[in-house]
């Protein structure tokens, strides 16, 4: 009964782990089929705002924008991190644009201590993309407003602090004069892509069950024979 009952339960562990594995890999696939996608929009030839937000928001599209830094003083300092730098500052500024008002503007990088300087007021023409980064959670500090320190790219909290619509262009390619920072194209790098990890985990569990099952049987053979 105990030989059959091992028999049992380690024929549907193993399945199941198995299932778990191959899912994971059914996974793997939709998830780089949709990140080719995302990136093929990103790099995708830039539209007007307007398309880009009617009849809906559409993430990550690319777009043109035309009009003025009017306020050359005012930004928003999001303190990031970048690999081969450290601490970084994303210069968030206030842009009137001539096709959808007045926006966010992404421009780009600053070393952390670098001076921001002012931003030019002559019309300009930017190329970026549209995002809406999920930034903030519950463990995000409220921005520091008296040192102009913000810790996440909150989208609404930025638009009422800078007195802008909620929308976000975040830049690809440098202005025609210089912002003065280095832009960090939107990417999929901060999409998570696990998935291939994950089968494999659940496979390596798969022969672990299955050897295990083994030497069960082999014992619980031995002890009845």
């Amino acid at each position: 009964m105990r030989l059959w009952f091992g028999l049992i339960v380690g024929i549907a562990g193993v399945g199941t782990l198995l299932w778990l594995g191959i899912w994971q890999v059914q996974r793997l696939a939709w998830k780089q089929d949709m990140l080719a996608g995302i990136e093929a929009q990103i790099s995708a030839e830039p539209v007007d705002l307007r398309s880009a937000l009617e009849p809906s928001f559409r993430r990550y599209a690319p777009v043109e924008i035309t009009g003025t830094f009017d306020d050359a003083n005012a930004h928003l300092n999001v303190l990031a991190s970048r690999k081969s730098t450290g601490a970084v500052y994303r210069i968030i500024r206030p842009f009137q644009t001539e096709e959808h008002g007045r926006i966010l503007v992404d421009t780009g990088w600053l070393r952390d201590g670098s001076p921001v300087q002012d931003a030019p007021s002559a019309r300009l023409t930017l190329i970026g993309n549209l995002d809406a980064p999920i930034e903030a959670d519950g463990f995000t500090p409220p921005p520091d407003l008296d040192k102009n320190i913000w810790f996440a790219r909150d989208v609404p909290a930025m638009a009422q602090a800078l007195d802008t619509q909620p929308v976000l262009v975040v830049l690809r390619e440098r202005a025609e004069i210089d912002l003065g920072v280095t832009p960090w194209p939107v990417d999929t790098a901060g999409i998570p892509n696990d998935h291939l990890q994950y089968a494999i985990t659940w496979f390596s569990l798969a022969l672990i069950w299955a050897a295990m099952t083994a030497y069960f049987l082999r014992r619980t053979g031995r002890a009845t024979a």
